[in-house]
């Protein structure tokens, strides 16, 4: 169906915008991730940017849904470019993900100013592009030519000397992006010896080419990206280690492992003030490269690539608190092989995927053997975080545990996608991380794979589970109504008690729970919960259910007050 162009930036050319880019990054994923040869040659480039506009995409539909469900209309310019901005930034991934963040950012911070018309027109559109390029560019520490920050620049000077509609000015940033493209092997050595273009800037002319399509209506044509990409994919799937051929002629990059370039990738969120992360980036600029750091108003997206990962954490511990913390071995981690000092790690026979809503549980799962996704309160993982979670799992068979009700069909749109990679996937419908507890608990990898799944089911299907939480608004429950700050006890999703005080209300939530009987209490503190929590309902089941047995965790920032359940 033909694309009916938006005439100026207003809520709906933003969440036009990202659904379309959303679908070109998709055609594009695997030819960009083929072409992928710098800074490291991973294979990934496509993949994080698609991650990174999904995550953009799903924060826009967020915002429409809200205004949907209030009746109040459409969302206003500043709301939808403010949650693509926040969006893309906490769903960043890789390098060239996070400068896309970034010069998302830099367009939203125009495009949101001074009201609403001020800035919707073509002039405002000249005006954001070239924000977005000098943001992006002052967000890298050592910025390279012949990267997705040249693209961007020359989208942002040829769009400077456009007169006319959004639709004329998003052209010529395509048009000037395109050129500067397909210049970047004369810029990069790495480029011009594997005969392709860049990738990161091959993928923001695939976000500026839906950009064209919003508002002139027509999809650009096909964007030449390298002058033998057969050869290269065939490189690639087969870790060809000939020097001589474009893709084995990678390694000669100078941060390709294995060559002296450094062996982690760290990605993470922080929450800190501006005058830490100036000290934080003079920190983490000595200890690797690839740095970059983009954000503001207290919540940044770090990216480096260091020898020494837990340095890189601990710097950021000091400037504030990092979390969606994520370390990548660039000789360990799913990825493409170029060459024979990195030789493909053998794939695991089985191995279990969960989402996890604090960073306690994340190390209790990790400690268990799982890979984690985690899950900030208010900001579910997209399908594609948890696909490529599976990936990182490098297993023929995963267990995938969502944990919470409302990512069921999430992870089932994930589990599909996997499955048509050659992964073998079962999810087991876990309503919350108690649950997955239970049936990581009866986790036996030796076991044939149907047998472990219906013993992680089973496990998961006899635990009851329950939440205490602050209600942050007055509202209707089937305990009655609300009020804002009330404490909630919710059992198996539904609001069972409504009280004031967290100890007394997980007290009656647990008697309810214990009345039709239980084995095994587990209690997951998050960091609002009181210090005498756990103790008092420790002491209540002791003294009043026999033959019980309680754990404690912390689960750290996990949005609830306390997490139950009761096998």
């Amino acid at each position: 169906m033909a694309q009916v162009p938006q005439t100026f930036f207003d809520a709906l050319a933003v969440r036009t915008w990202c659904g379309l880019a959303l679908r070109a990054l998709g055609r594009a994923r695997e030819e960009i991730d083929a072409i992928n040869v710098y800074p490291v040659a991973d294979g990934d480039t496509g993949t994080n940017l698609y991650l990174t506009v999904e995550s953009a995409a799903a924060a826009v539909e967020a915002v429409f849904e809200a205004h949907d469900a209030h009746g109040s209309g459409k969302p206003a310019l500043a709301d939808a470019a403010r949650a693509m901005a926040h969006g893309a930034l906490i769903g960043a991934r890789g390098n060239s993900g996070t400068i896309l963040a970034q010069l998302l950012r830099g367009m939203a911070q125009v495009l949101a100013a001074d009201g609403e018309t001020t800035h919707t027109d073509g002039e405002g559109l000249r005006l954001a592009l070239r924000h977005a390029s000098d943001s992006a560019r002052q967000a890298v520490a050592h910025p390279v030519e012949g990267t997705v920050l040249t693209v961007a620049s020359a989208a942002a000077d040829a769009a400077g000397g456009a007169e006319g509609d959004c639709g004329t000015v998003a052209r010529a940033a395509y048009d000037g992006a395109l050129a500067a493209l397909a210049a970047t092997p004369g810029q990069l050595a790495v480029l011009e010896r594997a005969g392709v273009v860049d990738a990161g800037g091959r993928g923001l002319v695939a976000v500026l080419g839906a950009l064209v399509e919003t508002f002139t209506g027509e999809v650009p044509g096909a964007v030449p990206v390298v002058s033998h990409l057969e050869h290269a994919l065939h490189a690639r799937v087969e870790g060809d280690t000939d020097r001589t051929s474009p893709a084995g002629s990678l390694d000669e990059c100078a941060d390709a492992p294995g060559t002296g370039g450094p062996a982690f990738e760290v990605i993470y969120l922080l929450e800190a003030d501006d005058t830490a992360v100036a000290r934080l980036r003079q920190r983490l600029d000595g200890l690797g490269d690839s740095l970059v750091v983009v954000g503001g108003d207290g919540l940044w997206n770090v990216h480096v690539h260091v020898d020494d990962a837990g340095a890189a954490v601990e710097a950021g511990v000091e400037a504030g608190r990092p979390y969606r913390i994520r370390i990548t071995h660039f000789g360990l981690g799913d990825v493409h092989t170029t060459g024979a000092e990195r030789p493909p790690r053998e794939p695991a026979q089985r191995a279990v995927v969960a989402v996890v809503p604090g960073e306690g549980l994340a190390g209790l799962y990790a400690e268990a053997g799982a890979t984690t996704v985690l899950a900030r309160p208010g900001e579910p993982p997209a399908s594609g975080e948890l696909v490529e979670a599976v990936r990182r799992a490098h297993a023929r068979e995963v267990v995938l545990l969502p944990n919470d009700a409302d990512l069921r069909h999430t992870a089932a749109a994930a589990a599909e996608q996997a499955r048509t990679e050659g992964i073998r996937v079962a999810l087991i419908p876990t309503r919350s991380a108690v649950q997955g507890i239970a049936a990581l608990a009866v986790h036996e990898p030796e076991r044939r794979f149907d047998e472990d799944v219906v013993q992680m089911t089973s496990a998961a299907g006899a635990t009851r589970y329950a939440e205490v939480t602050v209600a942050e608004r007055q509202s209707w429950t089937m305990a009655g109504i609300c009020q804002a700050g009330d404490i909630l006890g919710l059992i198996d999703g539904d609001v069972a008690v409504i009280g004031s005080d967290v100890a007394v209300t997980a007290e009656a939530v647990l008697d309810r729970m214990l009345s039709a009987g239980g084995e095994l209490v587990t209690l997951v503190l998050g960091d609002e919960a009181p210090e005498t929590v756990a103790d008092h309902l420790e002491v209540r089941v002791r003294e009043s259910y026999l033959a019980v047995d309680t754990v404690v965790y912390r689960g750290g920032r996990q949005g609830a007050v306390l997490l139950i359940g009761v096998e």
